[in-house]
């Protein structure tokens, strides 16, 4: 195994994280700024407000796309990590 295979799988595994986080960080970030932004138009500074919002959010979102990220890492390890445990 080359160096340049072995940097090729690591970056098709980078891109599978940044794939399967991707769903999760995109919400936590719209449900942020949207709650941010009624605090500031309301004044309203309580720090729970900030948090329940954005983790029911996100919690939400991953069992939406929990199949999404189930099935991308599941294949990546079929056509790509497995076979070259085994040598192919």
């Amino acid at each position: 195994m080359s160096e340049g295979h072995i940097f090729d799988i690591l970056r098709q595994g980078l891109w599978v994280a940044v794939l399967i986080s991707a769903p999760l960080l995109m919400v936590a970030l719209v449900a942020g700024v949207a709650v941010g932004l009624f605090q500031a138009l309301t004044s309203v500074q309580e720090m729970t407000l900030t948090f329940v919002p954005k983790v029911g959010a996100m919690i939400a979102v991953f069992w939406v796309s929990m199949s999404f990220m189930t099935s991308t890492l599941v294949s990546f390890f079929a056509d790509r990590i497995i076979p070259m445990i085994a040598g192919g």
